[in-house]
């Protein structure tokens, strides 16, 4: 379970070590002294005190002597990447203990470095950011993705105590993608499509913009080189086709900002190839279709002037309604603020601008390094804001980790948490919450509490009742209708957006699924052993202890309740249980006792095993299941079938499928009775065949609600309209005295032909 939750996927927390070649030194290495020394690094740790670049140069020793003689596929002293590395985290201002876990992130994996003799050179925090960076090599794996997904996990959580560690994982990430090059073409790919599905969706959540823009686009190249090679022929000829037009605007636009009196810096931004790439395929066009290759971005001193600014731009050029986002106002879920606007140039094209200050500039850039970039600024509050921001999205990783205990779906989670699209939406309280796009009331429930979701019942949006799978846009107000007996229902895993949502509904249903489950063993495995004349041994003494501890050794289980869960999902027989508990409790000195065999003793006609029996009530939950061939309702003569991990599966006798199964499998067959009172209605089907004709519809539905009945699915085929139509409807009745009576109001209408009920 440690490595459980040390997880972090094996790529995804993967040093280059393994993935770059750390390999013999080709026949002519290239021997670059000056990339391999300090020297290179010093430079950009000017903003270190004294004793700090002297410990960062301690772990540069230490770095350069455990890599000796290690080379990178390119031939290059593999002690140049992690110098490069650190030198990625000296540009975003990284404090010492980083810039030294960044030399040194590759030492405890290649090299045979231990954490606790990091510990004792470097400190326990700087070791810790090097663990973080680690993937989990040394452990065996049944295949390659459970191991990426363990490691993946791994370093997420790490970074979720300190994100130093993504940090310099992006920074370590860059680099690697910057020389790939020598590497195998399959290999290549492989890291590409890596490091587009989550490393660059990461770089976007923590607000590394610059870094997030060059990964894509590096990903792109390695993954579609002939059509990145085409995209960026098309965008040169089009940046000389169009260098007068910008050239025209910048100068309008600067002429502009000056008259106003208005302290302002004017860049010209070019789209990346990627997101041309990626706009011409969602959005089906041509290049030539693209129009807002070229943009511009305004950047200001204060906050208002943002505003005055924008001003300014509209006077200049007219702005095309709709275009308009303030993301100071609102910023997004990864701390970015700017306003933006679309205005139409001189020549009829659409141009968009970007107005910030340039603290903004700093956090739309550098994202959560900001931090580092600004503290000794004084407290910048747009870096504060990507900071909280930031926090929140990593906390999230800590509930979704609670919840989750597989590594692949903890990925899969985290990777629907990685969308860079949002909506905001409000609380009845004007609370502000950024969630995915697409997402829905529920998601909403659950970023709220995890209560509130388990307990939704309905929702409203701006004060109007809707579904709870309807779609959230920005701007809506929304209100959770709860009730105290509710639960989650598994058709939300079909249309919730958030990985928190999802690994809270998913967590419910499967403690839900094991308590219902292990209730329903116990009751199988105590009617077994009743028909063997012994009673259910407790746990109040040592005796009792002792042979549960011998049966769950036997049975290969890890505790008494674990074998009880398997034996309510049908992955063991109670029969065969009770019957090695009974010799157990016999090994104990415990006898059959006579009144107790008498009681539980219940043979079929045809002298098979015997086999205690389950009373079916409907309060069983998702250890129970009515099969969806024959729908059986109480008044039915019923079986049980104890699928493979499905728990019981309840047929009707004469369903021909329960039969088909039970020549195959007949010692998972149980004897299962109705209980005298069902606590709830079940599902049956009927076929209603009626006479076209306006308003046929309403009047069976009618018909059905006068006899107390509820219909939940209602299916009219396919086929073109004719004098008659078949409706195929799943009704909810009480019993088989309820359907009669369903069926009997049916009849009556003079456009129903015929009533039958549904059989396999």
């Amino acid at each position: 379970m440690a490595s459980r939750i040390a997880a972090a996927i094996k790529e995804l927390a993967s040093p280059a070590t393994r993935r770059f070649g750390v390999s013999k030194p080709p026949q002519t290495p290239t021997d670059d002294a000056a990339a391999a020394s300090f020297a290179a690094l010093t430079h950009k740790l000017d903003y270190l005190d004294t004793a700090d670049i002297k410990r960062v140069r301690e772990a540069y020793r230490f770095a350069d002597e455990a890599h000796l003689g290690q080379f990178r596929a390119s031939g290059e002293p593999y002690i140049t990447h992690p110098i490069a590395v650190a030198g990625l985290c000296a540009d975003w201002k990284l404090d010492a203990q980083a810039i030294m876990a960044a030399l040194m992130h590759d030492a405890m994996e290649d090299c045979g470095v231990t954490k606790v003799e990091l510990i004792e050179k470097f400190g326990a925090a700087t070791a810790d950011l090097v663990d973080g960076l680690t993937k989990l090599d040394k452990l065996q794996f049944s295949t390659r993705e459970e191991s990426q997904a363990e490691s993946f996990r791994k370093m997420l959580l790490a970074m979720a105590r300190d994100v130093r560690v993504i940090l310099v994982k992006l920074a370590d990430r860059l680099h690697n993608m910057r020389t790939m090059e020598a590497m195998a073409a399959a290999k290549r790919t492989r890291i590409a499509r890596e490091t587009l599905d989550i490393y660059a969706p990461i770089a976007h959540r923590l607000g590394l913009n610059q870094t997030y823009r060059e990964l894509q686009e590096l990903s792109f190249q390695h993954l579609r080189p002939w059509r990145h090679s085409a995209l960026s022929k098309a965008v040169q000829k089009a940046r000389g086709y169009r260098r007068d037009i910008v050239d025209r605007i910048q100068k309008d636009v600067e002429k502009a900002f000056s008259q106003s009196k208005l302290q302002s810096q004017v860049f010209g931004r070019e789209k990346t190839l990627f997101s041309i790439y990626r706009k011409m395929r969602e959005k089906h066009l041509t290049f030539a279709q693209v129009n807002d290759i070229f943009g511009f971005r305004i950047v200001v001193q204060t906050l208002p002037e943002c505003y005055l600014a924008l001003g300014v731009l509209h006077q200049l050029y007219k702005p095309l309604p709709g275009r308009f986002k303030d993301y100071i106002a609102i910023p997004k879920a990864n701390g970015y603020q700017s306003l933006h606007t679309t205005l139409v140039s001189p020549l009829g094209t659409a141009v968009e601008f970007q107005i910030r200050t340039e603290q903004m500039h700093a956090v739309a850039e550098k994202g959560i390094a900001a931090h580092w970039l600004y503290k000794s600024k004084g407290g910048a509050a747009q870096v504060a804001e990507a900071q909280r921001l930031g926090a929140m999205w990593l906390q999230s990783l800590i509930d979704i980790q609670d919840e989750t205990r597989d590594a692949s779906e903890f990925l899969e989670h985290v990777k629907i948490d990685l969308f860079p699209d949002a909506v905001y939406v409000f609380t009845p309280k004007s609370k502000i919450l950024a969630l995915p796009r697409g997402a829905t009331p529920v998601d909403f429930a659950y970023a709220i509490h995890s209560d509130v979701g388990d307990h939704c019942v309905a929702a409203k949006v701006n004060g109007e009742p809707v579904a709870l799978r309807t779609e959230l846009r920005s701007g809506d107000v929304v209100e959770i209708v709860s009730a105290p007996g509710a639960k989650p229902n598994p058709a939300w895993l079909n249309f919730v957006r958030t990985g928190r949502a999802r690994s809270k509904i998913r967590h419910y249903l499967k403690t839900m699924e094991q308590e219902e489950s292990q209730e329903l063993g116990s009751k199988m495995l105590a009617q077994a052993l009743r028909s063997e004349g012994l009673a259910m041994p407790g746990d109040d003494s040592s005796e009792s202890a002792a042979v549960w501890q011998a049966l769950t050794r036997w049975s290969g289980n890890r505790s008494r309740e674990e074998l009880l869960t398997d034996i309510g999902l049908g992955r063991k027989i109670a029969t065969i249980v009770a019957k090695r508990l009974a010799r157990l409790l016999a090994d104990h000195g415990t006898k059959p006792d006579a009144v107790t065999l008498s009681m539980g003793r219940y043979s079929h006609d045809d002298g098979e095993h015997v086999q205690g029996m389950v009373l079916i009530d409907g309060a069983e939950g998702a250890s129970v299941q009515m099969a969806p061939c024959c729908r059986p309702i109480p008044g039915d003569a019923i079986v049980g079938y104890l699928g493979r991990g499905e728990g019981l599966v309840v047929h009707t006798a004469e369903c021909g499928v329960g039969k088909r199964l039970y020549e195959r499998d007949s010692e998972r067959w149980m004897n299962v009775e109705w209980a005298e009172q069902p606590t709830r209605s079940f599902e049956t089907g009927v076929t209603v065949l009626v006479k076209n004709g306006k308003g046929v519809l309403a009047e069976v539905a009618s018909a059905v609600a006068a006899a107390e009945a509820d219909i939940t699915h209602i299916d009219m085929g396919d086929e073109p309209a004719s004098q008659t139509t078949e409706l195929r409807l799943v009704l909810s009745v009480r019993d088989r005295l309820h359907l009669a009576d369903v069926m009997r109001t049916l009849k009556r209408s003079a456009r129903v032909l015929r009533v039958t009920r549904v059989k396999p």
